[in-house]
């Protein structure tokens, strides 16, 4: 069984950059799809961007786009999430989440493993 452990996160004003990491502490991420997912409080779980297994498809939320950038490093058993331009409505609990499938996908509902999450906080 995959354990995924999310870091990065922190407090950073808005216009700023952070960059999350999920490192599989057990397991190996290479064959899985990898997506991250944020969820603000009382709000539910929301698609952030996703990664197929080989790294060719990538899909982010349009809120997202041009902002953040999601890679993967299979050698290092690690998922990136790069946040530039960060703005308030981006603050909330990030979770790294693995899944069987082939393809990249937004639906958390299809995601096996999941990280403890990170709390990125932008304030204005």
């Amino acid at each position: 069984q995959v354990q995924l452990v999310e870091s990065g996160g922190g407090l950073v004003q808005a216009g700023g950059s952070l960059r999350l990491s999920c490192v599989a502490s057990r397991g190996t991420l290479s064959t899985y799809t990898m997506g991250w997912f944020r969820q603000a409080p009382g709000k539910e779980r929301d698609f952030v961007a996703t990664i197929g297994w080989s790294g060719r498809k990538i899909l982010y939320a349009d809120s997202v786009k041009g902002r953040f950038t999601i890679s993967r490093d299979n050698a290092k058993n690690t998922v990136y999430l790069q946040m530039n331009s960060l703005k308030p409505e981006d603050t909330a609990v990030y979770y790294c989440g693995g899944a069987w499938l082939t393809q990249a996908d937004d639906e958390a509902g299809k995601y096996n493993y999941w990280g403890q999450g990170t709390q990125v906080t932008v304030s204005s």
